[in-house]
């Protein structure tokens, strides 16, 4: 271990020492790669009883005072030098638990990042009035755990190798055969819901029924954990999902985490987890490393959701934490959504997890029957739908469904035009000072850049000298206004961007949202249209088929049984066939095999190094990849907005085989730790399995 700063003058030399493990090994909040590892430091005689593994402690470090985790007490250190003093305890609460400690430190290795960084995820800000009333009897929220139990963190140490592995609940505290309730739909849905009551780890792929019943599903399978003594944690895209779970869960005691909680509340509520005063912890990414105890099940619903990628180093994705979590505290997992993703395809054929499908009868009771309609080719010649851009098929299904209540119109973009060409050569139209992509915020506006926001008044093409435009994509905004021409007297409400509805009444309306913004209407929607499915199929990336699978899925699924699906696509796609025969399976079973063949992820693990041609060439000659390692590029980096003086950006993709990820990892935090140690200019983002690699 790597002793702390010394001090040479000063009363903190003069202090007596504790004689009772005086030794304190110290996570200090640096991320510097080459600084990633614990630092002793000395317990002075004052900080003894406070000075616990897991608490908030600040120490002096290369001249300043930062903060950090006292991980364990130990009688001697490796270190024969004189070590500096802990300089205070800021609170004794063992915020760090042993398993917390473990799962971060395994994420760190997974992405190649630093301790420090995960920390800074795991475990929220300290709010020293919230950590005070906490204590008190009646600021449990939601209600108090049956015979919850707080950790005994006084009676650590513990060692950063030691995982906290919960035991298996005792014979007499095993629940009765649960009542599985709407699953019974599920082929296996009593025997997933017989193991939760018995215990055991068993992890699902869930591909989730269309309808409202998810929520009802998810509650039924955390109290059945909880009634077994075991703790469960729940993580969800957005606040909207979390308020649905959060209504469904009024069965069992428990917390909700999210981030329009003010600070003092969550951190209360963090607190009412880490004290054992509730089982049950659901909430929004952040929510993946809540800190339960005796964790028996993780849930993650949508976890083809892009909210799901910590936007923060090390870049951590919610799926690949919670199955770390749920391996290694040997939990159940309940991971999946309308959609399945290829990564979670991965885990089932990998056997790690085992598919939870409803039954056929079930699915054709609660799917709606979807149909493709003619493609922007067809859509041009028919003359009846030239005033609200819809083929007859999608008009015809709305004007009849909203004799019984909404519809539901899915626009891929929010905005008004959010792309513009050339009306005479179609020709993308560009912004002269950036190059970036031009737009139309709204009906008589002035085009503009969707990177720098430089306005295009006098705009003409480069190309033909024409000043006339036409619509490449149109937006939320737009659709709205072509609808409520070409359906007069019908209200028309909008959910998208800052403005996001999250439920709608039953009466007839046209609901028009942009992907993910779908509100809930309160007895289903009659019909949903989904548009430009071309522009979802056609986007530059590896996901785009996979990602519009699962937007047409999410918003199909609010429809009533039976209620009408018209989806703007060609049948024949694989990503249309699959919404047709609401076959997200075996879709991404397809995919999952044309990504081996190609060599893409998840079949391989990949690494992307971002930063100036300079910085991305120095690391990739420092790092000692493995054997068997492709790079690829490095190629230009297309930024969201340039300034004068910005120096180009590059990006390589490093590919291995899956068997080679922890190798790639290790070997790109070392040539990370090569760099910060000789503090060489220019920065660089390493990011493992990014979601993008296109």
């Amino acid at each position: 271990m790597a002793k702390g700063t010394e001090v040479s003058k000063g009363s903190r030399d003069r202090q007596a020492v504790s004689t009772r493990l005086p030794v304190a090994r110290v996570a200090v909040d640096i991320s510097l790669a080459h600084l990633d590892r614990p630092f002793d430091y000395l317990v002075p005689a004052s900080l003894d009883q406070t000075a616990v593994p897991g608490c908030r402690v600040r120490v002096r470090f290369a001249g300043q005072l930062v903060d950090g985790f006292l991980l364990e007490r130990a009688d001697t250190s490796e270190h024969q030098g004189r070590l500096a003093r802990l300089e205070r305890v800021i609170s004794p609460e063992p915020v760090l638990t042993p398993e917390i400690f473990g799962l971060a430190r395994a994420v760190a290795a997974r992405y190649a990042g630093t301790l420090a960084d995960v920390l800074r995820l795991a475990i929220p800000p300290r709010h020293a009035a919230a950590e005070r009333d906490a204590t008190q009897p009646d600021a449990a929220p939601r209600g108090t755990a049956e015979d919850g139990e707080r950790p005994e963190a006084d009676a650590m140490p513990y060692r950063p190798e030691a995982d906290a592995v919960p035991s298996p609940p005792e014979a007499d505290t095993v629940a009765p055969r649960p009542d599985p309730g709407s699953w019974a739909r599920y082929t296996a849905g009593e025997a997933f819901l017989a193991a939760l009551a018995e215990g055991r780890p068993v992890r699902a792929a869930w591909s989730a029924l269309p309808g409202p019943g998810w929520p009802a599903e998810i509650a039924a399978a955390a109290a059945t954990t909880a009634a077994a003594g075991r703790g469960v944690v729940i993580v969800l895209p957005d606040a909207r999902d979390l308020a649905r779970v959060d209504e469904a869960l009024a069965i069992v005691p428990h917390v909700c985490l999210s981030a329009d909680l003010g600070p003092a509340e969550r951190y209360r509520r963090w607190l009412a987890a880490l004290r054992g005063e509730v089982r049950v912890v659901a909430g929004t990414r952040a929510a993946m490393f809540a800190p339960v105890c005796q964790l028996g099940l993780v849930v993650l619903w949508d976890d083809g959701d892009d909210l799901h990628a910590e936007p923060r180093a090390p870049y951590p994705n919610v799926r690949e934490v919670l199955a770390l979590r749920a391996h290694r505290a040997g939990a159940a997992a309940l991971i999946g959504g309308f959609a399945r993703t290829t990564e979670l395809t991965q885990l089932v054929e990998a056997g790690w997890a085992r598919p939870l499908t409803g039954r056929q009868d079930a699915l054709r009771q609660a799917a709606p029957r979807v149909r493709a309609a003619p493609d922007e080719a067809e859509l041009a010649r028919d003359a009846a739908a030239m005033t609200a851009r819809l083929p007859s098929l999608a008009l015809r299904t709305a004007r009849a469904a909203l004799a019984d209540g909404p519809v539901l119109v899915q626009v891929p973009r929010r905005g008004y035009l959010a792309a513009i060409a050339c009306g005479r050569c179609r020709a993308q139209a560009r912004c002269a000072v950036c190059g970036g992509p031009l737009q139309i915020g709204g009906s008589g506006e002035a085009p503009g850049c969707r990177w720098c926001g430089a306005l295009a008044a006098d705009w003409s093409c480069p190309r033909c000298g024409s000043d006339r435009l036409r619509a490449l994509v149109t937006g939320a905004g737009r659709t709205a206004e072509e609808l409520g021409r070409a359906f007069p007297g019908v209200p028309v409400r909008t959910s998208g961007g800052q403005h996001v509805l999250a439920t709608v009444p039953d009466s007839p309306a046209l609901v028009i949202a942009t992907p993910g913004a779908e509100p809930v209407a309160a007895q289903a929607y009659a019909a949903a249209l989904l548009l430009d499915g071309w522009a979802l199929l056609g986007r530059p990336s590896l996901r785009a088929a996979e990602e519009a699978v699962r937007r047409w899925l999410n918003a199909a699924a609010l429809v009533r049984p039976g209620g009408q699906v018209v989806v703007l696509a060609e049948a024949a796609l694989p990503a249309a066939h699959a919404l047709i025969r609401w076959d997200p399976v075996h879709f991404a079973e397809r995919e999952l095999a044309e990504r081996a063949e190609l060599g893409f992820p998840p079949a391989v693990r990949m690494a992307a190094v971002s930063g100036t041609s300079a910085a991305v060439a120095e690391l990739l000659s420092a790092a000692s990849l493995p054997s068997g390692a492709e790079v690829l590029g490095p190629v230009p980096v297309e930024l969201a907005a340039v300034s004068g003086d910005a120096d180009p950006q590059e990006r390589a993709l490093i590919r291995v085989p899956r068997s080679a990820g922890a190798d790639l990892a290790q070997a790109l935090h070392a040539a990370q730790a090569v760099r910060s140690a000789r503090k060489d200019g220019g920065g660089v983002r390493v990011q493992l399995d990014p979601a993008e690699v296109a």
